[in-house]
């Protein structure tokens, strides 16, 4: 059905301001989707390599244990490990005459201050792209609105050029301004869910 309402005539008739918002909320729609996808993939990766650790741990030798990995440059488990191996080599090799402050701790503490570091950048890496679902989330509900509020009043301004305020006059393009409010919703909820959801997998990994 023909419409002289709707979102192709709002692109269409809109000014720079309308069409900037639009494109604003259809590219942290496209991003939010792509981080969630990519994350996913990326933990349903790591739930595989989790056999690969369970081999490390009934190795018989550490260099036996880090074999056990594969794709070592993309597997957090190995680089964690290996991490710690090269931590213990260097604190051995260390001569007690020229040590740097950091390693005058005893091997326990070196060995728990490597390990944790290379922990962190993991985890760091897990938490790559929350920041903006977080942030999309939080703000595309008003850049909707605002959106919204100045449809509204450019819609407001023409009516009253034209003279005429019959309700089927007012109500198109007010309604037609009221979609980019639907649109920063529907852009911010699958953010915030995205959020929630890859936030509490990451606790549970």
């Amino acid at each position: 059905m023909n419409t002289p309402f709707g979102l192709a005539n709002l692109w269409l008739e809109g000014d720079a301001v309308t069409r900037f918002v639009a494109l604003t909320l259809l590219t942290c729609s496209v991003v939010t989707w792509v981080i969630l996808l990519s994350r996913i993939w990326d933990l349903r990766r790591l739930r595989k390599l989790t056999g690969e650790l369970d081999q490390f741990w009934r190795a018989t030798s550490y260099e036996q244990g880090l074999s056990a990995f594969t794709n070592s440059v993309s597997n957090p488990f190995y680089q964690i490990a290996k991490a710690a191996s090269t931590a213990s080599i260097h604190h051995q090799s260390q001569s007690s005459n020229h040590r740097e402050l950091l390693q005058t701790l005893n091997y326990s503490e070196w060995m728990s201050r490597s390990i944790k570091n290379s922990i962190d950048s993991v985890a760091a890496g897990l938490q790559k792209g929350l920041t903006f679902l977080g942030s999309t989330g939080a703000i595309t509900p008003f850049i909707g609105l605002f959106g919204t509020v100045w449809g509204i009043y450019h819609a407001l301004i023409a009516i009253s050029s034209s003279g005429s305020a019959q309700i089927d006059q007012v109500a198109g393009p007010i309604g037609e301004a009221l979609i980019m409010t639907a649109l920063g919703l529907a852009v911010a909820i699958p953010a915030v869910l995205s959020f929630n959801a890859l936030n509490r997998a990451n606790k549970l990994f």
